[in-house]
């Protein structure tokens, strides 16, 4: 039995308990306590999960103050049921039948989320309309004045105190009701509202010893603090802009991608200087790269409000509130519209798993050493993460379900957000929130005692409401224990989420790099990395993220080349052998583990062009610089540097999936591992990959599986000139299958692939081959691609340039066929002159527009 956790669902206020205890009988008779506390003993001595199919409970009625905010108890009674059919039918159970064994936990966990759901319905008008309390709490515009609510059971005498009333609240006393809330409706002056928008405010209350302290709004929509004082407290402001200062959307939300290649920003960091950078700066200098890479979704980290910047935004304070230090409310609405309009969609790093413990200017300041049921927060240990030094929230609480699914809907609706990346997931799901435990595998470890079910239930609250809200919203689990479900719907007995990060990835590379040498690397265990994941459960793929490049590590980039990139990164020098072959594991590094570790990509700024070095914020330990907490993009911009190819060859990567869109495609068939010539080989929709991750040798005619018969051509190719390669890769050479044994007998096929062709695969090189339609070959006369050659084009323009390029005259094609041929001689590295006809080729090309 999960006795550690609460045994029916989240309740008002009023009866959040159905322990058998005297506090909890202000309500419920004594008689109704004993008889559900028997059943309950008595299914749990049955060793079962199942609970009550049918509880009474009495009636709530909503009590309007202007809007309805809570509910109150009446006599008369109402029955709760969940249905024998809502437990029983679980198709997750049909997915996997290794999970057959925990049908009753399952039973037990949607008997929970669907009790609540019609707790919502019953005594708040529904899931979504529970979720509107930024409408009831904080502050609010209702008839004439403004009406300001904060829930606070300890809370002995309270006042609204700020600039309004020169931070004198004898006059501005609030009352409280029945269920903790306070509230006051403080009427407009002469038509004007009493509280001016962009005022400081703060909730002032007493608690039980008599003590009278000043405390952030809970629901505070923006905060501020004074930047001229080191270690200042932060003030609420209430936010309400008058209409010509409000920023209105102009741009709808763009569709939602086939898979999502997602780009990882942090905007405060983000500009090359060492400073903050602004949401508005971000939206018109940092946006249109991305866009121009090729990536369909920005995920914003540190959005919500945070006093301590070196949190990286992971311990928030202010739930409702943008972080100012990158501007207003306003700016990061500019800055979302303006994605939507270049097509990105935006997603948020949203922090539900603990809360700062700060207690000046977060959340943790309503904890006034009161009872769990009157806290956000659990008490004692449960309520606190020791490794991250933060509150952990009760996911059993009322109030709590109200201020964190409100604050989900408050980020959809108010900012236009496409989705979220929700953090700490694996925190949330185990009351030893991962701490010192190794996830082997093993389904009991997933599904016992350690199950923190309420917070189960939220997730599934929260994914079914940011799907009622938004149906193409993009929903992430940042989860390491890999917990069965959690991709799956809730309608199957799943957690809901769309995708969850393969975080086990990046730890795989970067245990290859500070451990193992080039021979030592092993294709079946980097195989098997990169495809370990659920089957029917989709997972984010990414090299590295922000985790791995904090200080105290480094990016792949730097662990790859290390003190060399501040002096061989130059075109105007042959490249040393550790830059040559920096340059090529990056590639190949980032582009296996999109093409083969998941449904969906993920890169972190700057990675993309191998950005040196480490990210450190600003703090005492290195005098509170913000040298490491920026963006060089001038390495990047700057034409003679090595930093371009890489950031070419991310662009064609990206571009690759918008034409073949193989990362949405269920087809993947890993067909060879070769670990005597350390060749992988692969096949993602009707794509071949073939990566050569020998340190010299070069395979002529090698020969690789495939599933499709016909003409096979080059599609991308890492070695290619324009990604500071040796261009050893003939692009103009077409490949024959041969059959392979006998049809539809695997066995007798070449590595279980019916058909086969040969390439020539140098050493360090990844080549993606892609079928020629032959049919459209013949009407067109030549079909030639490049993804790397299409990325220079123009976004607006690249349409027609595509068809163009079908009727460029053979006589011009003949001529770039010249240039090829010279460049492909060379063969050692890529020098001064090397650059200079590369830059040359690759004008012909532009100039005539040609997809080569």
């Amino acid at each position: 039995m999960l006795g550690s956790l609460s045994l029916l669902a989240a309740t008002p206020f009023a009866f959040r308990s159905f322990s058998p205890s005297p506090n909890n009988n202000r309500f419920l008779s004594s008689a109704i306590n004993h008889q559900i506390a028997k059943q309950l003993a008595t299914e749990s001595g049955r060793g079962s999960q199942k609970l009550l199919r049918r509880h009474v409970f009495p009636v709530y009625r909503r009590v309007s103050y202007g809007s309805p905010i809570s509910a109150v108890m009446t006599d008369d009674s109402l029955t709760v049921t969940t249905s024998e059919e809502d437990t029983q039918n679980i198709g997750i159970l049909d997915i996997d039948s290794a999970l057959r064994q925990f049908k009753d936990h399952f039973q037990y966990r949607i008997k929970k989320y669907v009790d609540q759901k019609n707790l919502f319905e019953n005594y708040e008008g529904g899931l979504e309309e529970f979720a509107k309390g930024y409408l009831r709490f904080g502050f609010n515009r209702e008839e004439d004045g403004i009406v300001y609510r904060e829930w606070a059971p300890p809370a002995q005498e309270a006042q609204v105190v700020g600039d309004f009333n020169g931070w004198d609240g004898s006059n501005h006393k609030m009352e409280k009701n029945e269920f903790g809330v306070w509230s006051i409706k403080i009427p407009d002056s002469e038509g004007n509202p009493a509280i001016p928008h962009n005022s400081r405010v703060k909730f002032r209350f007493k608690h039980g010893d008599g003590v009278w302290v000043d405390r952030m709004p809970a629901w505070i929509k923006y905060a501020t603090v004074d930047p001229t004082r080191f270690g200042a407290p932060y003030d609420g402001v209430h936010w309400d802009p008058p209409p010509s200062e409000r920023y209105e959307f102009k741009y709808p939300r763009p569709p939602k991608p086939k898979a999502p290649r997602i780009y990882e920003a942090h905007v405060g960091m983000s500009s090359s200087e060492p400073r903050i950078n602004s949401y508005r700066e971000f939206a018109d200098d940092v946006l249109p790269r991305i866009q121009a890479n090729n990536y369909n979704t920005v995920q914003l980290m540190a959005v919500m409000e945070h006093s301590y910047y070196a949190s990286f935004g992971y311990h928030v304070t202010n739930f409702f509130s943008v972080s100012s230090r990158s501007g207003t409310p306003e700016d990061l609405k500019y800055l979302i519209d303006k994605a939507h309009s270049l097509g990105l969609r935006v997603l948020m790093d949203v922090v539900h798993s603990h809360a700062s413990n700060n207690v000046t200017d977060g959340l943790n300041g309503f904890d006034v050493g009161q009872s769990s049921q009157e806290s956000y927060f659990h008490t004692g240990e449960r309520g606190y993460h020791k490794l991250w030094d933060s509150r952990l929230f009760n996911y059993g609480n009322w109030e709590v379900l109200r201020f964190l699914l409100s604050n989900l809907r408050w980020w959809l609706e108010e900012f236009k957000f496409d989705g979220f990346r929700f953090d700490g997931v694996t925190s949330m799901l185990y009351h030893h929130h991962g701490i010192n435990m190794t996830f082997t595998g093993d389904y009991n470890e997933y599904f016992s005692d350690a199950t923190d079910v309420d917070a189960v239930v939220y997730l599934m609250l929260a994914n079914s409401l940011i799907n009622s809200i938004l149906p193409d919203a993009t929903v992430i689990a940042e989860d390491v224990s890999g917990m069965p479900g959690l991709g799956r719907p809730v309608s199957e007995g799943g957690i809901g989420f769309d995708y969850r990060l393969a975080m086990a990835i990046p730890d795989k590379w970067i245990d290859y790099l500070k451990n193992k040498n080039d021979e030592e690397w092993s294709m079946t265990d980097l195989s098997c990395s990169l495809t370990n994941r659920r089957y029917n459960e989709k997972c984010i793929s990414y090299a590295e993220s922000h985790d791995q490049s904090i200080v105290g590590d480094k990016t792949i980039a730097f662990f790859l080349m290390d003190k060399e990139m501040y002096s061989g990164m130059s075109c105007l020098t042959d490249a040393s052998p550790t830059i040559d072959r920096g340059i090529a594991l990056h590639k190949m590094i980032h582009f296996i583990t999109m093409a083969l570790g998941g449904e969906g990509y993920l890169n972190f700024m700057g990675n993309e062009f191998g950005h040196p070095e480490w990210i450190d914020f600003p703090r005492e330990g290195n005098g509170w610089s913000y040298e490491k907490c920026r963006r060089q993009w001038t390495l990047v911009d700057t034409d003679h540097l090595r930093y371009k190819f890489m950031n070419a060859f991310d662009r064609a990567m990206n571009a690759l999936d918008d034409k073949f869109s193989f990362l949405s495609s269920t087809k993947q068939i890993v067909s060879c591992t070769d670990e005597e010539n350390k060749v992988i080989v692969f096949e993602r929709g009707d794509l071949v990959f073939v990566f050569n991750f020998h340190s010299e040798n070069t395979y002529d005619g090698y020969k690789v599986g495939c599933d499709l018969p016909g003409k096979y051509r080059v599609a991308l190719d890492s070695d290619a000139w324009e990604f500071g390669g040796h261009g050893r890769v003939g692009h103009d050479v077409d490949h024959f299958t041969s059959p392979e044994g006998i049809p539809g007998v695997p066995e007798t096929n070449f590595n279980n692939r019916p058909n086969s062709f040969k390439v020539l695969s140098p050493a360090r090189t990844c080549v993606v081959y892609y079928k020629v339609d032959e049919s459209v070959e013949e009407t067109n006369g030549i079909n030639v691609i490049s993804v790397s050659e299409t990325l220079e084009m123009d976004a607006s323009k690249q349409k027609n340039a595509e068809e163009s390029a079908i009727l460029i005259l053979p006589r011009l094609i003949m001529e770039i066929k010249k240039i090829h041929k010279k460049l492909m001689i060379v063969t050692q590295p890529v020098s001064m002159r090397n650059c200079k006809k590369m830059e040359q080729s690759r004008k012909v090309l532009k100039n005539q527009q040609l997809l080569c």
